[in-house]
Protein backbone atom coordinates (compact mmCIF):
# COMPACT_ATOMS: atom_id res chain seq x y z
CA UNK A 1 0.00 0.00 0.00
CA UNK A 2 1.10 3.71 -0.58
CA UNK A 3 2.15 5.59 2.11
CA UNK A 4 1.85 9.37 2.08
CA UNK A 5 4.31 11.43 4.97
CA UNK A 6 4.66 15.01 5.21
CA UNK A 7 8.49 16.32 4.86
CA UNK A 8 10.52 18.87 5.15
CA UNK A 9 13.33 20.42 3.95
CA UNK A 10 15.09 23.76 4.51
CA UNK A 11 15.46 26.07 1.92
CA UNK A 12 17.08 30.06 1.45
CA UNK A 13 15.60 32.88 3.51
CA UNK A 14 15.02 31.40 7.12
CA UNK A 15 12.50 29.03 5.37
CA UNK A 16 11.33 25.31 5.30
CA UNK A 17 9.50 23.76 2.40
CA UNK A 18 6.57 21.67 2.69
CA UNK A 19 6.25 18.39 0.87
CA UNK A 20 5.07 15.38 0.43
CA UNK A 21 6.55 11.87 -0.25
CA UNK A 22 5.03 9.01 -1.94
CA UNK A 23 6.12 5.49 -1.09
CA UNK A 24 6.13 3.21 -2.82
CA UNK A 25 6.90 6.35 -6.27
CA UNK A 26 3.49 7.39 -7.98
CA UNK A 27 3.30 8.30 -12.03
CA UNK A 28 4.15 12.12 -12.15
CA UNK A 29 1.19 13.76 -13.73
CA UNK A 30 3.19 16.03 -16.14
CA UNK A 31 6.11 13.58 -17.02
CA UNK A 32 4.22 10.07 -16.62
CA UNK A 33 7.02 9.17 -15.06
CA UNK A 34 7.89 7.85 -10.99
CA UNK A 35 7.88 10.16 -8.71
CA UNK A 36 8.21 10.30 -4.95
CA UNK A 37 7.98 13.83 -4.00
CA UNK A 38 5.01 16.71 -4.31
CA UNK A 39 6.08 19.76 -3.36
CA UNK A 40 3.11 21.76 -1.79
CA UNK A 41 4.49 25.55 -2.30
CA UNK A 42 4.17 25.80 1.66
CA UNK A 43 6.65 27.19 3.83
CA UNK A 44 7.15 27.83 7.65
CA UNK A 45 9.86 30.28 9.09
CA UNK A 46 12.56 28.39 10.89
CA UNK A 47 12.80 31.51 13.46
CA UNK A 48 9.49 32.82 13.85
CA UNK A 49 9.89 35.89 15.49
CA UNK A 50 6.14 37.71 16.04
CA UNK A 51 3.15 35.95 17.25
CA UNK A 52 1.79 36.51 13.58
CA UNK A 53 5.22 34.18 12.30
CA UNK A 54 4.17 31.26 14.74
CA UNK A 55 -0.29 32.50 13.93
CA UNK A 56 0.80 31.30 10.66
CA UNK A 57 3.48 28.66 10.62
CA UNK A 58 0.47 27.05 12.53
CA UNK A 59 -1.57 27.48 9.80
CA UNK A 60 0.51 26.02 7.29
CA UNK A 61 1.38 22.92 9.40
CA UNK A 62 -2.32 22.19 9.69
CA UNK A 63 -3.22 22.73 5.99
CA UNK A 64 -0.33 20.59 5.22
CA UNK A 65 -1.51 18.11 7.23
CA UNK A 66 -5.19 18.30 6.00
CA UNK A 67 -3.62 17.94 2.22
CA UNK A 68 -1.69 14.88 3.42
CA UNK A 69 -4.37 13.45 4.64
CA UNK A 70 -6.65 13.97 1.70
CA UNK A 71 -3.89 12.66 -0.40
CA UNK A 72 -3.66 9.01 1.70
CA UNK A 73 -7.25 8.80 0.75
CA UNK A 74 -6.99 9.67 -2.74
CA UNK A 75 -4.46 6.91 -3.25
CA UNK A 76 -6.51 4.38 -1.11
CA UNK A 77 -9.04 4.96 -3.57
CA UNK A 78 -7.12 4.20 -6.50
CA UNK A 79 -6.62 8.10 -7.85
CA UNK A 80 -2.86 8.39 -7.86
CA UNK A 81 -0.91 11.50 -8.97
CA UNK A 82 -1.24 15.41 -7.88
CA UNK A 83 -2.15 18.38 -9.81
CA UNK A 84 0.19 18.90 -12.60
CA UNK A 85 1.96 22.14 -13.62
CA UNK A 86 -0.63 22.75 -16.47
CA UNK A 87 -3.54 23.17 -14.07
CA UNK A 88 -1.57 24.91 -11.64
CA UNK A 89 -0.82 27.78 -14.20
CA UNK A 90 -4.45 28.49 -14.69
CA UNK A 91 -5.51 31.99 -14.23
CA UNK A 92 -8.01 31.86 -10.93
CA UNK A 93 -9.14 35.09 -11.78
CA UNK A 94 -10.00 33.96 -15.69
CA UNK A 95 -11.55 30.70 -14.18
CA UNK A 96 -14.05 33.93 -11.65
CA UNK A 97 -14.85 35.55 -15.22
CA UNK A 98 -16.06 32.16 -16.97
CA UNK A 99 -18.43 31.16 -13.70
CA UNK A 100 -19.64 34.80 -14.21
CA UNK A 101 -20.65 34.45 -17.65
CA UNK A 102 -23.31 31.83 -17.01
CA UNK A 103 -24.84 34.04 -14.34
CA UNK A 104 -27.72 35.61 -15.29
CA UNK A 105 -30.06 38.46 -13.83
CA UNK A 106 -28.58 40.34 -10.81
CA UNK A 107 -26.54 37.16 -9.58
CA UNK A 108 -24.60 38.00 -13.10
CA UNK A 109 -24.33 41.80 -11.77
CA UNK A 110 -23.18 40.25 -8.73
CA UNK A 111 -19.89 38.32 -10.16
CA UNK A 112 -19.14 40.97 -12.13
CA UNK A 113 -19.37 43.63 -9.16
CA UNK A 114 -16.83 40.41 -6.83
CA UNK A 115 -14.41 40.14 -10.30
CA UNK A 116 -13.92 44.26 -10.31
CA UNK A 117 -12.53 43.80 -6.60
CA UNK A 118 -10.34 40.39 -7.17
CA UNK A 119 -9.01 42.05 -10.24
CA UNK A 120 -8.31 45.38 -8.31
CA UNK A 121 -6.61 43.03 -5.73
CA UNK A 122 -4.45 40.46 -7.56
CA UNK A 123 -3.73 43.22 -10.59
CA UNK A 124 -5.72 40.55 -12.66
CA UNK A 125 -3.87 37.58 -12.33
CA UNK A 126 -3.76 34.88 -9.95
CA UNK A 127 -2.44 31.44 -10.37
CA UNK A 128 -4.08 28.56 -8.80
CA UNK A 129 -0.22 27.63 -7.61
CA UNK A 130 -0.62 31.02 -5.75
CA UNK A 131 -3.64 30.31 -4.25
CA UNK A 132 -3.34 29.41 -0.86
CA UNK A 133 -4.89 30.24 2.74
CA UNK A 134 -3.17 33.44 3.55
CA UNK A 135 -4.13 34.71 0.28
CA UNK A 136 -7.52 34.33 0.76
CA UNK A 137 -7.35 35.58 4.21
CA UNK A 138 -5.47 38.62 2.34
CA UNK A 139 -8.08 38.96 0.10
CA UNK A 140 -10.84 39.16 2.55
CA UNK A 141 -8.78 41.71 4.92
CA UNK A 142 -8.48 43.91 1.49
CA UNK A 143 -12.22 43.50 0.58
CA UNK A 144 -13.09 44.57 4.65
CA UNK A 145 -11.95 47.78 3.56
CA UNK A 146 -12.20 48.44 -0.48
CA UNK A 147 -14.16 51.65 -1.51
CA UNK A 148 -17.21 51.40 -4.06
CA UNK A 149 -16.09 51.47 -7.75
CA UNK A 150 -18.96 53.49 -7.96
CA UNK A 151 -18.10 56.73 -6.11
CA UNK A 152 -15.05 55.78 -3.77
CA UNK A 153 -17.41 55.64 -0.50
CA UNK A 154 -17.19 53.00 1.83
CA UNK A 155 -18.77 50.04 0.62
CA UNK A 156 -21.72 48.47 2.23
CA UNK A 157 -20.97 45.65 4.91
CA UNK A 158 -23.37 43.65 2.91
CA UNK A 159 -22.07 44.58 -0.26
CA UNK A 160 -18.78 43.11 1.09
CA UNK A 161 -20.56 40.09 2.38
CA UNK A 162 -22.22 39.44 -1.03
CA UNK A 163 -18.59 39.85 -3.17
CA UNK A 164 -16.72 38.03 -1.11
CA UNK A 165 -19.21 34.79 -0.93
CA UNK A 166 -18.99 34.64 -4.70
CA UNK A 167 -15.24 34.43 -4.18
CA UNK A 168 -15.82 31.67 -1.62
CA UNK A 169 -18.30 29.97 -4.16
CA UNK A 170 -15.60 29.95 -6.77
CA UNK A 171 -12.98 28.90 -4.31
CA UNK A 172 -15.27 25.89 -4.24
CA UNK A 173 -16.36 25.78 -7.72
CA UNK A 174 -12.08 25.41 -8.28
CA UNK A 175 -11.82 22.19 -5.91
CA UNK A 176 -15.16 20.50 -7.18
CA UNK A 177 -13.94 20.89 -10.66
CA UNK A 178 -9.93 19.29 -9.93
CA UNK A 179 -8.13 22.53 -9.98
CA UNK A 180 -7.31 23.14 -6.17
CA UNK A 181 -6.82 19.53 -4.23
CA UNK A 182 -8.29 20.81 -1.02
CA UNK A 183 -11.51 23.10 -0.19
CA UNK A 184 -9.56 26.37 0.69
CA UNK A 185 -12.46 28.26 0.89
CA UNK A 186 -14.16 26.46 3.67
CA UNK A 187 -11.07 27.07 5.54
CA UNK A 188 -11.56 31.27 4.86
CA UNK A 189 -14.10 32.65 7.12
CA UNK A 190 -17.03 34.69 5.85
CA UNK A 191 -17.91 38.31 6.12
CA UNK A 192 -20.36 38.84 8.75
CA UNK A 193 -23.72 40.48 7.57
CA UNK A 194 -25.23 43.40 9.29
CA UNK A 195 -28.98 43.80 9.48
CA UNK A 196 -30.68 46.25 7.81
CA UNK A 197 -33.61 48.22 7.78
CA UNK A 198 -36.13 47.80 5.09
CA UNK A 199 -37.62 51.01 4.88
CA UNK A 200 -41.32 50.80 3.51
CA UNK A 201 -44.65 52.94 3.18
CA UNK A 202 -47.84 53.13 4.67
CA UNK A 203 -50.92 52.69 3.27
CA UNK A 204 -51.79 56.66 4.02
CA UNK A 205 -48.75 57.33 2.47
CA UNK A 206 -49.51 55.05 -0.73
CA UNK A 207 -52.63 57.08 -0.96
CA UNK A 208 -50.88 60.23 -1.07
CA UNK A 209 -48.49 58.98 -4.03
CA UNK A 210 -51.64 58.26 -5.71
CA UNK A 211 -52.89 61.20 -5.83
CA UNK A 212 -49.61 63.29 -6.50
CA UNK A 213 -49.08 63.71 -10.30
CA UNK A 214 -45.72 62.72 -11.39
CA UNK A 215 -46.32 64.79 -15.13
CA UNK A 216 -42.25 63.54 -16.02
CA UNK A 217 -42.24 60.48 -15.67
CA UNK A 218 -46.11 58.77 -15.36
CA UNK A 219 -45.04 55.38 -15.92
CA UNK A 220 -42.67 55.19 -13.30
CA UNK A 221 -45.69 56.43 -10.88
CA UNK A 222 -47.67 53.69 -12.04
CA UNK A 223 -44.77 51.10 -11.96
CA UNK A 224 -44.23 52.32 -8.57
CA UNK A 225 -47.89 51.40 -7.14
CA UNK A 226 -47.66 48.33 -9.28
CA UNK A 227 -44.65 47.38 -7.08
CA UNK A 228 -46.61 47.92 -3.93
CA UNK A 229 -49.41 46.34 -4.58
CA UNK A 230 -47.84 42.90 -6.16
CA UNK A 231 -44.70 42.36 -4.30
CA UNK A 232 -42.81 42.59 -7.84
CA UNK A 233 -39.65 42.87 -8.58
CA UNK A 234 -38.05 46.34 -10.92
CA UNK A 235 -36.98 43.87 -13.44
CA UNK A 236 -39.77 41.60 -13.77
CA UNK A 237 -41.92 45.02 -13.73
CA UNK A 238 -39.68 46.49 -16.75
CA UNK A 239 -39.88 43.36 -18.84
CA UNK A 240 -43.94 43.14 -18.32
CA UNK A 241 -45.60 42.09 -21.45
CA UNK A 242 -49.65 42.09 -22.28
CA UNK A 243 -49.38 38.62 -22.90
CA UNK A 244 -47.87 38.17 -19.63
CA UNK A 245 -51.50 39.47 -18.14
CA UNK A 246 -54.61 37.05 -18.44
CA UNK A 247 -57.66 36.37 -16.93
CA UNK A 248 -58.38 33.78 -14.71
CA UNK A 249 -60.88 31.50 -12.78
CA UNK A 250 -62.20 33.70 -9.86
CA UNK A 251 -63.21 36.58 -12.93
CA UNK A 252 -59.55 38.43 -11.82
CA UNK A 253 -56.40 38.38 -13.56
CA UNK A 254 -53.19 36.70 -12.76
CA UNK A 255 -49.48 37.59 -14.23
CA UNK A 256 -47.70 34.53 -15.53
CA UNK A 257 -43.83 34.83 -16.08
CA UNK A 258 -40.25 33.62 -15.27
CA UNK A 259 -38.41 36.04 -12.76
CA UNK A 260 -35.40 37.24 -13.88
CA UNK A 261 -33.76 37.06 -10.77
CA UNK A 262 -33.94 33.44 -9.80
CA UNK A 263 -35.94 32.36 -13.03
CA UNK A 264 -38.73 30.82 -11.29
CA UNK A 265 -41.65 30.61 -13.55
CA UNK A 266 -44.67 31.94 -11.23
CA UNK A 267 -48.04 32.77 -11.73
CA UNK A 268 -49.55 36.23 -9.58
CA UNK A 269 -53.01 36.81 -9.07
CA UNK A 270 -53.41 40.77 -9.10
CA UNK A 271 -56.14 42.43 -7.77
CA UNK A 272 -58.56 44.56 -10.07
CA UNK A 273 -56.96 47.75 -7.97
CA UNK A 274 -53.22 46.47 -9.50
CA UNK A 275 -55.04 45.94 -12.87
CA UNK A 276 -56.61 49.28 -12.99
CA UNK A 277 -52.71 50.60 -13.23
CA UNK A 278 -51.89 48.78 -16.05
CA UNK A 279 -53.73 51.09 -18.25
CA UNK A 280 -55.40 50.54 -21.81
CA UNK A 281 -54.69 46.81 -23.35
CA UNK A 282 -52.25 47.14 -25.91
CA UNK A 283 -51.06 44.03 -28.17
CA UNK A 284 -49.78 40.96 -26.45
CA UNK A 285 -46.07 41.37 -27.69
CA UNK A 286 -45.95 45.44 -26.04
CA UNK A 287 -44.51 46.08 -22.50
CA UNK A 288 -46.67 47.24 -20.18
CA UNK A 289 -44.74 49.72 -18.97
CA UNK A 290 -43.00 50.97 -22.20
CA UNK A 291 -40.07 53.34 -21.57
CA UNK A 292 -39.42 52.28 -18.02
CA UNK A 293 -35.35 51.94 -17.45
CA UNK A 294 -33.29 52.78 -14.39
CA UNK A 295 -31.74 56.09 -14.18
CA UNK A 296 -30.27 58.83 -12.28
CA UNK A 297 -33.15 60.75 -14.11
CA UNK A 298 -35.81 58.04 -12.61
CA UNK A 299 -34.04 58.32 -9.28
CA UNK A 300 -34.54 62.27 -9.18
CA UNK A 301 -38.03 62.25 -10.15
CA UNK A 302 -38.80 59.54 -7.08
CA UNK A 303 -36.96 61.89 -4.93
CA UNK A 304 -39.04 64.51 -6.04
CA UNK A 305 -42.69 62.78 -6.58
CA UNK A 306 -41.32 61.49 -3.07
CA UNK A 307 -41.20 65.06 -1.58
CA UNK A 308 -44.30 66.83 -3.49
CA UNK A 309 -46.45 63.83 -1.73
CA UNK A 310 -45.15 64.82 1.75
CA UNK A 311 -42.81 61.55 1.90
CA UNK A 312 -39.47 62.11 3.63
CA UNK A 313 -38.15 58.60 3.89
CA UNK A 314 -35.69 57.66 2.06
CA UNK A 315 -37.14 55.30 -0.63
CA UNK A 316 -35.71 53.15 -3.60
CA UNK A 317 -38.31 51.18 -6.11
CA UNK A 318 -37.05 48.22 -4.22
CA UNK A 319 -38.75 49.37 -0.88
CA UNK A 320 -42.29 49.43 -3.00
CA UNK A 321 -41.92 45.96 -2.89
CA UNK A 322 -40.91 46.06 0.82
CA UNK A 323 -43.83 47.86 1.60
CA UNK A 324 -45.81 45.05 -0.31
CA UNK A 325 -44.46 42.11 2.05
CA UNK A 326 -44.61 44.59 5.43
CA UNK A 327 -48.02 45.77 4.21
CA UNK A 328 -49.12 42.36 3.72
CA UNK A 329 -48.11 41.24 7.16
CA UNK A 330 -49.41 43.57 9.23
CA UNK A 331 -53.21 42.86 7.42
CA UNK A 332 -52.44 39.17 8.87
CA UNK A 333 -51.53 37.58 5.78
CA UNK A 334 -49.95 34.34 6.79
CA UNK A 335 -46.07 34.35 6.17
CA UNK A 336 -46.42 30.85 3.66
CA UNK A 337 -48.52 32.92 1.51
CA UNK A 338 -46.40 36.05 1.33
CA UNK A 339 -43.12 34.16 0.58
CA UNK A 340 -45.12 32.48 -2.53
CA UNK A 341 -46.12 35.84 -3.63
CA UNK A 342 -42.86 37.23 -3.34
CA UNK A 343 -41.31 34.50 -5.40
CA UNK A 344 -38.76 33.19 -3.30
CA UNK A 345 -37.05 29.87 -3.10
CA UNK A 346 -35.37 30.01 0.22
CA UNK A 347 -37.00 32.80 1.95
CA UNK A 348 -34.92 33.42 5.08
CA UNK A 349 -35.85 37.00 5.54
CA UNK A 350 -39.45 35.06 6.21
CA UNK A 351 -38.06 32.40 7.50
CA UNK A 352 -40.13 29.47 6.33
CA UNK A 353 -40.64 28.08 2.04
CA UNK A 354 -43.94 26.54 1.32
CA UNK A 355 -46.16 26.38 -1.66
CA UNK A 356 -49.20 27.72 -0.98
CA UNK A 357 -52.42 27.50 -3.55
CA UNK A 358 -53.90 30.28 -6.07
CA UNK A 359 -56.66 30.94 -3.73
CA UNK A 360 -54.70 32.04 -0.80
CA UNK A 361 -52.91 34.52 -3.11
CA UNK A 362 -56.21 35.75 -4.32
CA UNK A 363 -57.27 36.48 -1.13
CA UNK A 364 -54.06 38.13 -0.12
CA UNK A 365 -53.74 40.10 -3.01
CA UNK A 366 -56.84 42.36 -2.99
CA UNK A 367 -55.95 43.05 0.47
CA UNK A 368 -54.02 46.26 -0.63
CA UNK A 369 -56.17 48.92 -2.19
CA UNK A 370 -56.24 52.54 -1.54
CA UNK A 371 -59.32 53.60 -3.56
CA UNK A 372 -60.51 56.92 -2.75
Amino acid sequence: MIKVHLRKKAISDNRTSLYLDYYPAIQHPDTGKPTRREFLGLYLFNRPKTTIDKMQNSEISALAENIRAQRQIEVLNGIYGFLSKKKLNICFVAYCDQLASTRLGSNKDGWESALYYLRDFTGGTLKLSDLTPKKCHDFRTYMLSAPSQRNGEPLAVNSRVNYFNKFKAALKQAYKDGLISIDIGGMIDTIKPVETHREHLTVEELKNLFTTELPEQPMFKQAALFSAVTGMRYSDIENLKWEQIRPDSSSGYCIQFTQQKTKGVEEMPISAFAASLLGERLDDIQLVFPGLFYSAQQNKGLRKWLKAAGITKQITFHNFRHTFASLQLSLGTDIYTISKMLGHRELKTTQIYAKVGNKSKRDASEKINFNL
